[in-house]
């Protein structure tokens, strides 16, 4: 799926010593390059407008000839699961800035894009309304027993007898992990169901009208669900961790709409099948698009497909503010949603 690249002159990236950005000169096409794959029409505009080829974000994979191409690449688009890695980054020596489709951008190292002076943006707040109502969606779907209930249809079980009683949710404590523009739409949210909600941060939000729990074990003790909003990275790894689970008890459920690597998998796997926890419903995992076999077969676990942002309208805003983001900063060294490194 290789394109060859735009002929352009190649620039220092932005943030070097005495440097400016230079656009591309009209009718010129600028050099874009994709790492991905990405949403399928937006990879249609890239080529069509930008001529952007296409590589996997495994640096190692480049052919010599591909390398001297790509030495004129000046924004990288991708998105959440490929990011660009510090490897990379040094094959790109005239790189300036990495177009972030998605709001997740743990999988680039931002390090390296530090160092190197290289932008980065995402695309925040257009997708905040969908993925918050997919948490609501498993929390009410765990609660209830939505899915087993259609599978115990599905399967002929009805009429050997009535599906088991579920829980109800109306008036549930929930504590929220990470109260950012995600985490504050699932909150609104979750109080038309009268929900008591908490929240855990790495600092209190001040004039927040919801109680803050300064230790997440605490948070996760005071709470009969847990819904995991965080940022992913380095800092993020493994944060629900066994003691967390266990503080959250047999009664308990956890549902993560952020990243896999936030929840230490093998602890939420061992907490599921010996009944530490009630339940939980998941939409992201550690090895994507690789689930832990163990949890096919269990009825109190809900599994979805990382489609959070997953709708028409909510993809066809990210796909338009990500070329909003490539056209801004080839026109003027700016980025509409920058990331802060």
């Amino acid at each position: 799926m290789e394109t060859p690249l735009a002929s352009t002159p190649a620039t220092a990236p932005i943030g070097s010593p005495d440097t400016t950005p230079v656009p591309p000169s009209p009718g010129t096409a600028a050099t874009v390059l994709r790492v991905g794959p990405l949403m399928p029409q937006l990879e249609k505009e890239l080529i069509a407008e930008f001529d952007a080829p296409l590589i996997s974000a495994v640096a190692d994979e480049l052919t010599p000839e591909r390398e001297r191409e790509l030495t004129q690449v000046r924004v990288v688009v991708t998105g959440g699961r490929f990011g660009v890695s510090a490897a990379l980054m040094d094959r790109l020596p005239a790189l300036e800035a990495i177009v972030n489709f998605g709001v997740g951008y743990d999988t680039t190292d931002t390090a390296a894009a530090r160092e190197r002076g290289i932008a980065l943006s995402n695309t925040p707040d257009v997708l905040n309304d969908c993925v918050a109502d997919t948490a609501l969606s498993l929390l009410l779907d765990v609660y209830r027993g939505i899915s087993a209930s259609d599978r115990y249809v599905r399967a002929g079980s009805w009429t050997s007898g009535n599906f088991p009683l579920t829980t109800r949710f109306t008036g549930t404590r929930v504590g929220i992990v990470g109260l950012g523009r995600i985490g504050s739409a699932i909150a609104q949210r979750l109080q038309g169901f009268d929900c008591r909600i908490s929240y855990h941060n790495r600092r209190e939000i001040p004039g927040s009208p919801f109680p803050y729990v300064d230790s997440l074990v605490e948070l996760a003790r005071r709470s009969d669900a847990l819904v995991v909003a965080a940022a992913g990275g380095a800092d993020s790894q493994k944060l629900i961790s066994a003691e967390v689970l266990e503080a959250l008890g047999p009664d308990g459920v956890l549902v993560n709409i952020s990243r896999g690597s936030v929840v230490d998998e093998d602890a939420l796997v061992a907490a599921l099948t010996t009944g530490t926890i009630r339940g939980a419903g998941l939409d992201v995992f550690a090895d994507e698009p690789n689930v832990p076999e163990e949890l096919l077969d269990l009825d109190n676990v809900v599994l979805l497909p990382h489609l959070g942002s997953g709708t028409v309208e909510t993809r066809a805003d990210m796909r338009q503010l990500v070329l909003d983001n490539l056209a801004s900063w080839l026109e003027n060294g700016t980025l509409l949603t920058p990331v802060r490194l």
